[in-house]
């Protein structure tokens, strides 16, 4: 299994290679009020991708912070339920 996940890492390197090589001529890209940004054509995608990525992490994150607020909560429950049942199951001389 590790060799097949280091020939797929290889492979997927030496398309993402290629793919940078055969795209590497310039583009302009034009902002509002007149700007613009001269780059690499491979640089602009990589550069909105992981923006793209950042992003989707970054809207996920109140989800997973309530989430795990809401598994604590439930812990505590899950615990004070257990000690409240350990003393009604005692048998008291």
């Amino acid at each position: 299994m590790r060799y097949l996940s280091l020939i797929s890492g290889i492979f997927l390197f030496l398309l993402a290679l290629g793919f940078a090589l055969k795209n590497s001529n310039s583009i302009t890209l034009h902002y509002f009020l007149g700007y613009q940004w001269h780059a690499p054509l491979v640089l602009v995608l990589v550069t909105v991708f992981c923006l793209g990525a950042v992003s989707g992490i970054a809207a996920t994150l109140g989800l997973i912070f309530r989430q795990r607020r809401e598994i604590q909560k439930l812990r505590r429950e899950i615990n004070s339920t257990d000690s409240t049942l350990d003393d009604s199951v005692r048998i008291k001389p």
